[in-house]
């Protein structure tokens, strides 16, 4: 396969004057030529073929280990899907495409034409980092944080720089630390809430580094789960025009993992830059039945409150029961959480597995620490009881 091809000669013109050398013409064409970036990754490979393989073996566990939802998309969108399902053999969406954008547009009061549907939200983000960062100009991100951003500088070889989070910081991203960490780089990368502290950045700290940042860098701001804190949104920056592309996904709160459909907002000279790299086919690579429950779900606003309030009340109290058993935790606004086990993590996750409840993985610079998703009140019921027995 000649992934040279994907790259246009004006894509291959603007990264040799960044500092590209035409040997990662291919990486970049794997990356981003076939629509499969996360897959395309190193790690990300070699993860999803754990997943397969362990699948069989979690067959009737509880599933807290993903950040999904625990009961699918809303009503509404299923109803919505299923629909859609009669007409899966037609090739294109029809008008639900700019339906959705312009439902986006309606909710965060950002321009339609700011506004773009992706298969996901893992090409954006991947596409952002080619796009401005480059040999020169590296990645600046928190740690821990989601690591395709890691991957993505690893994998093209520009220079990332991790910055731990700082309990004196309430383990919230610092963006003055990041912005001292690199002065110069090209993409400053936060997730709001973080995964997987579900720690969250105030959005004063995020424009200040919006507006203290390097001339033609931007700031990616992946909101997978801003809709679980309710707080404001970057998408006001983009707005105001500022140098901020946000990130969105339904596979969060929406419970649409399975259905593939993300979103990015940006401004249009911004967006035009990320789709240089034969972006246009990625953009319009969507499941009419993802198009068709996103939509009927992005409006509803009181059912999306409604699911807010359930994981809060589920998580606060199974931190709660944490709290009382004497193990250490970080408090979070997400539907996931970190336990410090205060030992290492992976023997307690394979003991939990054998109560038969599955929780998150741990980051290599937390050893001691796991990721669990907040699921429904039965799945946190069954978590604390693993708990004690483990623990005891």
């Amino acid at each position: 396969m000649n992934t040279h091809a994907t790259l246009s000669a004006d894509a291959r013109r603007d990264l040799l004057e960044r500092g590209y050398s035409r040997r990662q013409f291919g990486r970049i064409g794997a990356l981003l030529g076939a629509g499969m970036a996360l897959a395309s990754l190193p790690g990300r490979a070699a993860q999803a073929r754990g997943v397969v393989a362990s699948a069989g073996n979690n067959e009737g566990k509880v599933l807290i280990d993903s950040n999904e939802w625990w009961t699918g998309p809303m009503e509404e969108g299923v109803r919505a899907g299923s629909a859609m399902v009669a007409r899966g053999n037609r090739y294109w969406p029809g008008h639900l495409r700019q339906d959705l954008i312009n439902a986006v547009a309606s909710v965060d009061e950002v321009p339609a034409d700011h506004i773009m549907p992706w298969p996901g939200s893992g090409d954006p983000l991947c596409r952002a980092i080619v796009t401005f960062c480059s040999p020169q100009r590296g990645l600046v991100t928190v740690n821990p944080t989601y690591e395709p951003s890691w991957e993505t500088a690893e994998w093209l070889k520009v220079p990332l720089t991790k910055v731990p989070l700082r309990p004196e910081n309430n383990w919230r991203p610092d963006v003055r630390a990041m912005l001292a960490a690199n002065p110069r780089a090209g993409v400053y990368y936060i997730c709001s809430p973080n995964n997987p502290t579900g720690t969250l950045p105030p959005i004063e700290d995020i424009a200040w580094l919006v507006a203290n940042k390097p001339a033609g860098s931007i700031v990616l701001v992946d909101e997978a789960y801003i809709h679980f804190a309710g707080t404001p949104s970057a998408a006001s920056m983009v707005t105001a025009g500022k140098d901020v592309v946000v990130l969105r996904t339904f596979s969060k709160l929406f419970g649409m993992a399975g259905l593939r459909l993300g979103l990015s907002m940006a401004r249009p000279d911004l967006h035009e830059k990320m789709m240089r790299y034969d972006g246009f086919a990625q953009s319009f690579m969507l499941s009419t039945v993802g198009l068709a429950t996103g939509l009927a779900s992005i409006t509803r606003a009181q059912e999306i409150a409604q699911r807010r309030a359930q994981t809060t009340e589920i998580r606060e109290k199974t931190l709660a029961h944490l709290r009382q058993r004497g193990i250490s935790y970080i408090p979070s606004t997400a539907n996931m959480f970190m336990v410090d086990w205060k030992r290492p993590a992976q023997p307690v996750r394979e003991a939990i597995s054998k109560q038969g409840v599955v929780i998150g993985r741990n980051w290599s610079i937390w050893p001691n620490c796991s990721r669990v998703t907040v699921g429904s009140e039965s799945d946190m019921r069954s978590f604390c009881n693993a708990v004690d027995a483990v623990i005891a």
